[in-house]
C-alpha cells in the first residue's frame, strides 16, 4: 500500500482496560481477527478484516483514567514538521514524536478544541489494508463546541480545503485533500450529553445498521441515539462495553439528497 498524502486518516487505534474484553467484542461486531500482541511495544495487538488491517486494540496503559477513546492518526511525511505547527498554532503536544521501531514515526496531540489526535509518519506500516468495506474505517468527524478554535488549527496543521454545509440545522464542515473528502468536523449539538468531552467520533461500515446496533447492545454495549438516515448514509452512533463511543455506517443505504457545500 502506498503512503497516503497528508492529512489523510490512515489510522485507528484504542486502549482499553480489559483487550480480551475489547477483542471479543469487535471481532464480533466486526469480524475482526487478531494478530499476536507484541510485548515490545505494550502489547499492542493489531485488528484484520479478510486478512487486511483495518485497525488495533493495546491495553491501557496503568494510571490512566477515563472510559477508552478510539484515537484517528492522520498522515504526514515528516512528524518533526507537523509537531512543530501543533505546537505553533496553539495545540499541546501529548506525546512527541516518537520512532516505533521500523513500523514509523507517531505524534500524538491535542488541539486547542480539546480533542486527541495523532499523526503517522509511515516506516514499513502505511496504515489501513482496506477503508470503507464492512469491518473497516470508513469516516471521521472532529465533534467540538468550541468550533472557531477547531478551524482555526486543522486546515493550518493539515492541508486541508475547507468547505462548509449550507444548513441551519448542522454546523458541518467538511475537510478535503485535492477535491476528495477525508474527514469532517461537527459542532457538538443537544445531541451529545452537556458533560460530553469533544472527540473524534471513528466509523465503521457494517452491511446492517440495525443488525449491528442490536449486536452491541447483546454485547453490553448501548445506542446512543438513531439509527438515522443521511445522504452519506444509514448510521447509528454507539458505545461498547468499555465506554469507547464510535458510529457504524452502512455506505449503502443513502436517503435524501445530498446536501450542498460552499
Amino acid at each position: 500500500m502506498a503512503v497516503q498524502p497528508e492529512g489523510t486518516p490512515c489510522w485507528a487505534d484504542a486502549m482499553f482496560p480489559d483487550l480480551a474484553a475489547a477483542k471479543s467484542f469487535y471481532g464480533e461486531l466486526l469480524g475482526w481477527t487478531f494478530g499476536e500482541s507484541s510485548e515490545d511495544y505494550g502489547d499492542y495487538t493489531q485488528a484484520f478484516k479478510d486478512g487486511a488491517a483495518v485497525a488495533a486494540v493495546v491495553p491501557r496503559m496503568p494510571g490512566m483514567d477515563g472510559p477508552p477513546a478510539w484515537n484517528l492518526y492522520f498522515a504526514t511525511p515528516d512528524a518533526s514538521a507537523t509537531a512543530a505547527r501543533i505546537r505553533e498554532n496553539g495545540g499541546t503536544l501529548a506525546m512527541e514524536p516518537m520512532a516505533v521501531g521500523e513500523f514509523g514515526t507517531m505524534v500524538t496531540a491535542q488541539d486547542p478544541s480539546g480533542v486527541f489526535f495523532s499523526a503517522w509518519q509511515a516506516g514499513s506500516h502505511k496504515g489501513f489494508g482496506k477503508t470503507g468495506e464492512p469491518g473497516a474505517y470508513a469516516w471521521a468527524e472532529l465533534c467540538t463546541r468550541e468550533v472557531r478554535k477547531a478551524d482555526s488549527f486543522f486546515p493550518v496543521v493539515f492541508p486541508f480545503e475547507v468547505r462548509r454545509m449550507e444548513s441551519d440545522r448542522l454546523d458541518l464542515h467538511l475537510w478535503s485533500i485535492g477535491g476528495e473528502p477525508v474527514a469532517g468536523r461537527l459542532k457538538m449539538t443537544d445531541n451529545f450529553p452537556a458533560d460530553a468531552a469533544p472527540f473524534i467520533n471513528v466509523y465503521f461500515a457494517v452491511a446492517d445498521v440495525e443488525e449491528a446496533v442490536a449486536t452491541v447492545e447483546r454485547l453490553g454495549g448501548q445506542l446512543l441515539y438513531g439509527p438515522a438516515d443521511s445522504p452519506f448514509g444509514r448510521f447509528a452512533p454507539v458505545m461498547d462495553q468499555q465506554g469507547a463511543v464510535f458510529s457504524v455506517i452502512d455506505l449503502g443505504k443513502r436517503e435524501g439528497e445530498m446536501p450542498a457545500f460552499s
